[in-house]
């Protein structure tokens, strides 16, 4: 039962990929009621009607704060106030430093670190007023403490995100709001299973000590744990899942 969601309220946005659809489906059955955002709603209607009573999907755009503001408020007026974000969308360029321009930057940052503050913010300040306290879930990236060639945005939002998540933990503690980061290794996922397959992806993988990709599976535990009564004393935390990669010898 420590484990249990009943009675809670779950935002995730970019719940239109494969992690977040993962998300969704782990907090609805732990019993919450659970709101899948995405830039186009009509991307997670099908999950929404699949998780049925205690689901629903909103229109959110993690970079326009009128559109932060017009989920949340049909979130409430569905729901009450969420008390569980998990702040999981997220995209990436990927070119090498010496191409990567202004424009990949600004979009990853945009949506990585500018979009995680702004829903966090708004978020947080429903749960204050709401004075009901709350969860939020960061999800950070091994990719926020060590480095890979061409992705020199998304690994500077990525750490971003990780310090931003220990800020918000002092700041925010005293509303009794708990704030964490998850930071997954590689998942395995439809997008990258073609990469994995080849030489270059084999190659990687050896580079995990457990020689295996992580399946989405193997975030159920650390999501719930950081989302319910479990992590009651844990704020201001990075919990790595990635079989043992960002610890492996350089």
């Amino acid at each position: 039962m420590i484990f249990s969601l009943t009675g809670q309220v779950a935002l995730v946005t970019g719940a239109s990929g494969a992690l977040g659809r993962h998300f969704a489906r782990v907090l609805h059955g732990a019993g919450a009621r659970v709101v899948l955002a995405a830039r186009r709603p009509d991307s997670v209607a099908a999950l929404a009607a699949e998780l049925g009573a205690g689901a629903m999907a909103v229109a959110l755009d993690v970079t326009d704060e009128a559109s932060i503001a017009a989920a949340l408020e049909a979130v409430q007026a569905s729901f009450g106030a969420p008390t569980i974000l998990v702040n999981n969308a997220g995209i990436a360029a990927t070119r090498p430093f010496l191409d990567h321009t202004g424009a990949d930057w600004d979009q990853v940052m945009a949506v990585d670190l500018r979009g995680a503050f702004q829903v966090a913010q708004a978020v947080a300040r429903a749960m204050v007023a709401a004075g009901q306290g709350g969860a939020i879930v960061n999800v950070a990236s091994i990719l926020g403490t060590r480095v890979i060639p061409g992705v020199a945005g998304y690994s500077a939002a990525k750490a971003g995100l990780i310090q931003l998540t220990r800020q918000m933990a002092v700041e925010l503690a005293r509303h009794r709001i708990r704030v964490n980061a998850l930071a997954p290794g590689y998942i395995a996922t439809e997008i990258n299973a073609e990469f994995f397959a080849s030489d270059p992806g084999q190659a990687l993988v050896k580079r995990i000590p457990q020689r295996r990709l992580g399946q989405a599976e193997d975030l159920t535990g650390p999501l719930l744990l950081l989302a319910s009564a479990a992590g009651a004393h844990m704020t201001g935390s990075v919990l790595t899942v990635d079989g043992g990669h960002s610890v492996n010898s350089l």
